[in-house]
């Protein structure tokens, strides 16, 4: 008899405590809905040469789901929030040294960010050595495409993004 009290409380005990774990990771969660949405659709490459990391690209989209427009009416620009870090280098696409095309195409607009840019809030791959830009690209009707990121120096990168989850295309689940 013993026991079996001591059992129910034990189990009491535990579901009680498991609960209050479990809404303060989803306070957290949802106080960072932002970062965590952002993390999703943010990826990165690096090029090396020999065994040496050279170059590090993060990139972000910046697709939100906008449920009032439909796929065939939405017309808005690809944008991206990118980061490169190179070696030894400023990182900087004004040179000729780099570039990026998204499906193959050049952007339409580039423009440096501040560190203290607003749209770096919620970016999750940040450090002082990383140069920041906002790029623009003309629309593309694909639910899927390919950011690539070329250097002349260490050869090129390829980042897949895709404006629904991603294991949708793939079957597969987390």
């Amino acid at each position: 008899m013993h026991k079996l009290i001591f059992l129910i409380t034990a189990i009491f005990l535990l579901l009680g405590c498991s609960s209050k774990e479990n809404k303060i990771f989803f306070d957290k969660y949802e106080k960072n809905l932002d970062y965590h949405t952002q993390l999703q659709k943010t990826e990165k490459t690096k090029l090396v040469d020999g065994n040496f990391s050279k170059t590090l690209l993060t990139a972000t989209y910046l697709f939100k789901d906008d449920t009032d427009l439909k796929q065939k009416d939405d017309k808005r620009d690809e944008e991206f929030i990118v980061g490169i870090y190179v070696d030894g280098d400023d990182g900087s696409f004004e040179s000729e040294e780099y570039n990026l095309t998204l499906n193959g195409k050049s952007p339409k607009f580039v423009k440096v960010l501040k560190k203290d840019d607003p749209l770096l809030k919620t970016i999750s791959f940040k450090s002082e050595w990383t140069k920041f830009y906002l790029f623009k690209f003309e629309h593309v009707n694909a639910k899927r495409f390919n950011l690539v990121f070329n250097s002349k120096t260490y050869g090129k990168g390829s980042l897949n993004f895709a404006k629904v989850a991603k294991f949708v295309f793939s079957g597969e689940t987390i």
